[in-house]
């Protein structure tokens, strides 16, 4: 059982988690929140990270990014704890799923939320499995920042308020770029084995110099829209997370001078622990902002 636990990887988790929280508490706010859609939506995003976390596994396996001399975290598949095939299986069966729950949202957001749903679990799927995957070729951080972002806080706010708002716009920005720093991170670390691999991510296509820069973009995009957000309102506790914001500054430096698979996966880690920090501090402020 542990060995899934980790096949899932559950510290990426709070990627699918803070978006539907931070949507949720946009509602909330404009006192239409509802607890059975948003608890939908959440169980749909995790639904959908965990598939695509299992498909990952197994298909970087299979294509061969993930080998023996990999300095990430424990993979289910490469390490041969689980068979091929059966995770495959598990992947399908959890996407199935994310499928049947998506569809207990259509009541609340409409048959349009079909397009969405499908989307949605096909490029979850498409990320890294079918003849062009997509995170092989170099659209895996546009696809977080969509996904992650823009679509997970927006729908999830727009299913319980019936508007789509550019404060859950805004607060979109904040998340998505803040949870694709994790996948900058993880293609920082993996640039060698990727580049042996044929997965040509953005780091491998452009360097690490281009991702230590964009890593630092992402960071002052969050930034800004917060800013933002916080003007168009005039509500100060929409400033509450940027108290951790010197936070970032440790973590840019820490990209440019880890060198062991240890350092960069305690990066990765704090990236994650960020993005939650930050997400539940802004979810808080807006709530104390109603």
């Amino acid at each position: 059982m542990n060995h899934w636990i980790l096949a899932i990887r559950p510290k990426t988790l709070p990627a699918a988690i803070i978006p539907v929280l931070l949507g949720s508490a946009l509602a909330w706010k404009s006192g239409a929140f509802q607890l059975l859609p948003a608890f939908l939506c959440f169980a749909f995003s995790l639904l959908v990270q965990i598939a695509t976390n299992l498909g990952n596994d197994y298909y970087d396996f299979i294509k061969g990014a993930d080998t023996p001399d990999r300095i990430g975290p424990f993979r289910a598949t490469a390490s041969g704890v689980v068979q091929p095939l059966v995770m495959k299986r598990a992947m399908c069966v959890i996407f199935v799923i994310a499928s049947w729950v998506g569809l207990g949202l259509i009541p609340y957001g409409g048959w349009p939320l079909l397009i969405v749903g499908f989307s949605s679990i096909f490029c979850g799927f498409a990320y890294t499995g079918g003849p062009y995957p997509l995170g092989y070729h170099g659209w895996g951080d546009l696809l977080v920042f969509v996904f992650f972002g823009v679509i997970a806080v927006v729908f999830t706010n727009y299913i319980q308020t019936g508007q789509f708002t550019f404060e859950a716009f805004l607060v979109s920005w904040i998340v998505g770029s803040l949870a694709t720093n994790i996948l900058v991170v993880n293609n920082y670390r993996d640039k060698e084995t990727d580049s042996r691999a044929g997965k040509n991510t953005l780091t491998v296509r452009f360097g690490r110099k281009f991702s230590f820069y964009e890593y630092q973009v992402l960071f002052f995009i969050a930034l800004l829209s917060n800013l933002f957000l916080w003007r168009l309102e005039r509500q100060l506790w929409l400033l509450l997370p940027v108290i951790v914001w010197p936070f970032s500054l440790y973590l840019r430096s820490r990209l440019a001078n880890s060198i062991t698979g240890i350092e960069y996966n305690n990066l990765l880690a704090y990236t994650v622990i960020f993005l939650l920090i930050y997400g539940l501090l802004l979810a808080l402020g807006i709530i104390m902002s109603t």
